[in-house]
């Protein structure tokens, strides 16, 4: 299984977005489902709104959703101690600052061993697990 952020179900959904096609491209080569948490679906659903408008929204709503009942993306609920996790990393990393999104992402990786994520976020770069590794990014350029 391999963690994904809001920034490439983004990119996958809204064809003018600079990234589309290197998600495109990085989403083909993933051989593993991806996860993600409820906060980064709802970003994603938040920010492909205000993108696309309400009339092309709609297609990218039902795609994306499509995605989760097929389980293709699978919804992880966090744990109590995840979610205490994530407001920790949220305090830690608070001069960057870290989103939600972003730390229940890097407490899940942390809580269950996970390694990998497919981001477009640079902020991984610096995030740590544990405090001291970062997580594989997927694609390899973060922009």
């Amino acid at each position: 299984m391999m963690l994904v952020d809001a920034g490439p179900i983004i990119a996958l959904f809204d064809r003018r977005d600079g990234d589309h096609q290197r998600c495109l491209d990085a989403a083909a080569s993933i051989d593993v489902p991806l996860a993600t948490t409820w906060p980064a679906i709802a970003e994603s659903m938040h920010v492909l709104f205000a993108r696309l408008g309400k009339p092309r929204f709609g297609d990218a709503r039902e795609s994306l959703w499509n995605l989760v009942e097929t389980g293709q993306l699978i919804l992880l609920d966090l744990t109590v101690d995840e979610t205490r996790r994530a407001a920790d990393l949220m305090r830690k990393y608070a001069d960057l600052p870290m989103d939600l999104a972003d730390a229940t992402l890097v407490a899940i990786a942390e809580l269950r061993g996970m390694k990998t994520i497919f981001t477009l976020d640079q902020h991984f770069k610096v995030y740590r697990i544990h405090g001291r590794r970062a997580l594989r990014i997927v694609p390899t350029r973060a922009r």
